[in-house]
């Protein structure tokens, strides 16, 4: 059978030797067909790992939110096939928050191997970074929106983890990074900690972790720059 290799990304403009083992590389050198969630990007990076195959000859299909599931046999073709797959999301490592989940439980489901490789995953280095609860977290992606549905959202987060002494970890468009903080630090209580890593493994990396009402002043500084969120209400227990 033919293995897939789940190959992380960097987070943002970086050297390839920031984000990628090198004995990593030498064992992905071979492959010549890739699933990918964006083309354009998938192709800077694969430049970057200077396969033994040209780029312009590198066969990329993509799998991302607008790819219907029945997509997926075709997707899946090239290991039937007996040919090794690398599979990159656009950012941070494939198949978490990430369509390429469902390539790889076809990939089980049909015998093939799967090979996760190291590399950055922002949802766990913001959590390692946030000195809230490691051991019971979760990740919920975006929150609602609309203003109603978002505050019932943080306030049924904070309630959930304060009784299971558990890390909530989402997103928001960076756009509307600000307007988030300013809603979690009108609602939470006190005592929560609220947590945003931002540009993480960048020159500009930001980590901010103060209980809500600690908070300093500055929502408008994460505005447009690609951050994670984690709510821990389980800090007043310590």
């Amino acid at each position: 059978m033919a293995t897939l290799f789940l190959i992380p990304t960097p987070l943002g403009d970086l050297p390839v030797e920031n984000w990628v083992i090198p004995a990593q590389r030498e064992r992905i050198r071979h492959l010549t067909r890739f699933v990918v969630e964006a083309a354009k990007t998938a192709r800077k990076h694969l430049k970057q790992l200077e396969l033994d195959t040209p780029l312009q000859a590198l066969a990329l299909d993509e799998l991302n939110e607008h790819t219907p599931a029945d997509a997926l046999e075709r997707l899946i073709a090239p290991l039937e096939a007996g040919h090794d797959v690398g599979l990159l999301s656009e950012a941070g490592c494939p198949a978490v928050a990430d369509p390429g989940a469902n390539l790889v439980r076809l990939a089980h489901a049909r015998g093939h191997t799967v090979e996760p490789l190291v590399g950055p995953s922002s949802i766990l280095l913001s959590l390692m970074a946030s000195g809230s609860q490691g051991q019971r977290f979760a990740f919920h992606g975006y929150l609602p929106v609309g203003e109603a549905e978002r505050l019932a959202a943080i306030r049924a987060l904070e309630k959930h983890s304060r009784e299971a002494d558990s890390a909530e970890i989402f997103i928001e468009t960076p756009y509307r990074n600000p307007q988030l903080i300013d809603a979690l630090l009108a609602t939470l209580a006190p005592a929560t900690q609220l947590t945003v890593a931002c540009d993480l493994t960048l020159p500009t990396q930001t980590i901010v972790s103060r209980r809500a009402a600690e908070w300093p002043a500055i929502a408008a500084e994460f505005k447009k720059r690609p951050a994670i969120f984690v709510l821990y209400a389980g800090a007043d227990r310590r």
